[in-house]
C-alpha cells in the first residue's frame, strides 16, 4: 500500500522555508508511530531538512540528484521503483512523506492518506495538492488533543481511496 503522510493547514501549507511552519508534538508521535518499522519515501530536500535518516525505518530518498547519501539511505530516481515495491510487496505500507512536489507526483497512485488537519492559516511556501474528495472515503476523523504544547485545534484524518 502507497500512503501519504502529512500534516496541512486549512489552505494545504505543508512547509516553509524547508520546515514546517507549526509545532504539535502529538503530530510527531502519530508519525513515530505509523512509520516506526516501516519504509518512508522522501524527496532530497525533506531528508535535508530532517538533518538525516530518521532510526528505526528504511529511508529511501527520491530524487535525480547524484548527492552523497550515507549508506543507510537508499536513493531511487523515479515513482516507478514505489509502484513495482507496491505490487511485489502488496502486504507492505510504504509511507510518503514529503515534500510539495513528491506529493504531487504520486498521489494518483496512492492508496491511502494520513492527514493531520491543523484547523489554522500559516504563512507557507510548499503546499498539498488539491485532490478530488470524489475519489476518497474518509474512513476515520479524531480530533487531537489541544493543550499547551498542542495549541491549535486539529483532526487526524485517514482517507482510502475509493475502488
Amino acid at each position: 500500500m502507497i500512503s501519504l503522510l502529512l500534516a496541512m493547514d486549512k489552505n494545504h501549507v505543508i512547509g516553509l522555508k524547508n520546515g514546517m511552519p507549526w509545532h504539535l508534538p502529538k503530530d510527531l508521535r502519530f508519525f513515530k508511530e505509523k512509520t516506526t518499522g516501516n519504509t518512508i519515501i522522501m524527496g532530497r530536500k525533506t531528508y535535508n531538512s530532517m538533518g538525516g535518516a530518521l532510526p528505526n525505518r528504511k529511508n529511501v530518498v527520491l530524487t535525480r540528484s547524484k548527492n552523497d547519501f550515507p549508506e543507510n539511505v537508499e536513493v531511487i530516481e523515479n515513482l516507478q521503483t514505489i509502484t513495482e515495491w507496491n505490487e511485489n510487496n502488496p502486504e507492505e505500507e510504504y509511507f510518503i512523506i514529503g515534500g510539495g512536489n513528491i506529493f504531487k507526483q504520486v498521489i494518483d497512485v496512492a492508496d491511502r492518506m494520513y492527514i493531520t488537519l491543523i484547523e489554522e492559516s500559516f504563512e507557507g511556501d510548499t503546499y498539498f495538492p488539491d485532490f478530488n474528495e470524489a475519489d476518497w472515503n474518509l474512513t476515520s476523523k479524531v480530533k487531537g488533543e489541544k493543550n499547551e504544547t498542542n495549541p491549535y485545534d486539529y483532526y487526524f484524518l485517514q482517507y482510502d481511496r475509493k475502488q
